[in-house]
């Protein structure tokens, strides 16, 4: 079997430092990208920069893994972090650059390498999105959003893409030891005293739990790897004891208040 090619995002740290390790150590080909290429250049691979919130450098970097390796098998869009405000709290430029970063970032991605993929009549596209889409966090809901727009598009992708003999996959991982809760964290500026209690105590001044987090990114590669291995790779793979209960109980909790609105519902 030839080696694939991989494209993955946001590799100087974290799941997607993993990634590339682990992908690299099985003789498939890496093209492992972040902002700055220096930090991720003793990975192996072919390094490159990318802002993957400007288009030109997202059809450069597809264009360097096709001159460099024929095409790109595999797009792991992992690149993104976190914000935190309570909703009111937010600021409209950091918002908006939440949103080029964590979704319209990886659409340009997915939109640069489809064509080659559809011309193989193969390939898989892995989003990593979050738990945090499924939790509703205070303080949590625009970073969330990021990543339900990303499920969104996948879901549509899925459908579109299936026919053509392309993957298209979502990761949905619970707390990690990555730097999540660290440099990748934003909070908003503005502090509103009336969500002290609630958006307000998920401040990054409050998180404790940087570098303590249950899950480990090498464990979830490896996990990403073999599913991408598998004769039917799953629309959804959840990682994560934290992450498999907290989508149970929203799936409950989404049973439910379909049960409490049944009647006005379904009168019409």
């Amino acid at each position: 079997m030839s080696a694939r090619t991989w494209l993955i995002t946001g590799c100087s740290s974290g799941l997607g430092r993993a990634l590339a390790s682990t992908v690299l150590s099985t003789g498939d080909n890496v093209v492992a990208t972040a902002r700055d290429a220096g930090a991720v250049r003793d990975l192996g691979g072919l390094a490159l920069s990318l802002d993957v919130t400007v288009p030109e450098q997202v059809r450069a970097a597809v264009a360097a893994a096709e001159s460099e390796f024929g095409g790109v098998d595999v797009l792991v869009n992992n690149a993104g972090y976190s914000y935190r405000a309570a909703t009111e709290e937010g600021d409209d430029a950091d918002v908006r650059r939440l949103f080029d970063t964590n979704y319209f970032g990886a659409v340009d991605l997915v939109r640069a390498v489809l064509p080659g993929m559809r011309a193989r009549r193969s390939g898989a596209v892995v989003a990593i999105s979050s738990i945090a889409t499924r939790a509703g966090l205070p303080g949590g809901g625009y970073y969330a959003a990021t990543k339900a727009a990303v499920d969104a598009m996948m879901s549509s992708l899925r459908a579109e893409v299936a026919p053509l003999g392309i993957t298209a996959m979502t990761v949905v991982p619970g707390a990690f030891r990555t730097d999540f809760a660290g440099r990748s964290l934003v909070q908003a500026p503005r502090e509103i005293a009336d969500y002290a209690a609630t958006a307000g105590l998920r401040r990054k001044e409050n998180d404790t739990s940087h570098g303590t987090q249950p899950g480990d990114p090498a464990r979830a590669a490896a996990a990403i790897l073999a599913t991408l291995g598998s004769a039917e790779p799953p629309a959804v793979l959840v990682l994560g004891a934290d992450a498999r209960g907290l989508a149970e109980r929203d799936l409950d909790s989404r049973r439910e208040l379909l049960r409490v609105a049944e009647r006005y519902s379904t009168e019409f």
